[in-house]
């Protein structure tokens, strides 16, 4: 995959987040998107990191003490973003709804 590639599917990836994202109360999470960053503070001023990393190839989050790195892969001719265990939207309404308290969909 060449860079120009990765950048077009992982820009498009972080839109989709910031776009999901842009939905929650703003009181629970305030949203920033700015140059494959995806910034995610929560109330009381935590933070989810979900950025883009090219020389990797992949997407890396990091929230709580915890980071993944995730790799693109088609499935059924979209991409997805994966670990060996975890899939990026997943792992994020996982840890998101554990920190709100509340079932999240992503």
């Amino acid at each position: 995959m060449t860079d120009a590639e990765f950048d077009r599917i992982a820009d498009a990836e972080l839109h989709a987040l910031d776009d999901v994202f842009a939905e929650f109360d703003p009181d629970e999470i305030d949203v920033e998107l700015a140059q494959g960053v995806l910034t995610l503070t929560f109330a009381d001023d935590q933070k989810l990191i979900v950025n883009s990393h090219r020389a990797a190839g992949q997407i890396w989050v990091a929230a709580f003490r915890t980071a993944w790195h995730f790799s693109p892969r088609d499935e059924a001719g979209r991409t997805v973003w994966r670990t060996d265990q975890d899939e990026l939207r997943t792992t994020l309404a996982r840890v998101i709804g554990e920190r709100l308290g509340r079932a999240v969909s992503i």
